[in-house]
Order: C-alpha cells, then sequence, then structure tokens
C-alpha cells in the first residue's frame, strides 16, 4: 500500500516540475488530512496544460520510462481530478484511503 500511496503523491508533483513550470514560478504540494482519507494537491503555474480527463495506457514500448503516471494515479487514488482555481495556475489533486 506505501507504494500506491506513494505514486499518487510523487507523480502529480513530477508532473508539475516537468510540464507546468514558467520561469521565475514554482509549484505548491499539500498534504490535507481529511475525514477517511488524505488528500494531494499539486498547483503549478500552467493552467492551459490539463491533464487527460481518462489517462490512456501508453502505445509505445513497456521500457519507456514515462507515459503512465496518471494511469498510476487513476487506479490507485480513490478520486483524482484537475482544476483551474485562477487565470493563472491549476491544481491536479488526488485522495487516497487513509483509516481514521
Amino acid at each position: 500500500m506505501v507504494r500506491c500511496q506513494t505514486v499518487v503523491t510523487v507523480e502529480p508533483a513530477a508532473n508539475a516540475v516537468t510540464h507546468g513550470r514558467l520561469p521565475g514560478r514554482d509549484f505548491r504540494f499539500s498534504l490535507l488530512r481529511l475525514p477517511g482519507h488524505v488528500r494531494v494537491e499539486v498547483t503549478d503555474a500552467r493552467p492551459e496544460r490539463l491533464p487527460p480527463a481518462a489517462p490512456a495506457a501508453e502505445t509505445g514500448s513497456l521500457e519507456a520510462g514515462s507515459g503512465r503516471g496518471l494511469l498510476l494515479v487513476s487506479a490507485y487514488a480513490e478520486r483524482w481530478g484537475c482544476e483551474v482555481r485562477a487565470t493563472c495556475t491549476k491544481t491536479v489533486w488526488a485522495e487516497i484511503a487513509c483509516p481514521n
């Protein structure tokens, strides 16, 4: 279970570093403890670069080093999504089950 939680936590942050950066702008990472789950939120500066609503498996090589992260997040998280909260940011979030 820890590996699943790690993927759901790290993947959105890695995507923000790789795809959501603009010169002089960072990203924000938040963990929120809520009843029954933990919510991971990653906010970056690229609201025009939204993740796919339903990630599909990469059709390329199984040895490829990228392209399956959000597919894993959608498999391991209870729920996940993306919200544009301001004109210059977006937040990708995921919720992981956590006993009270």
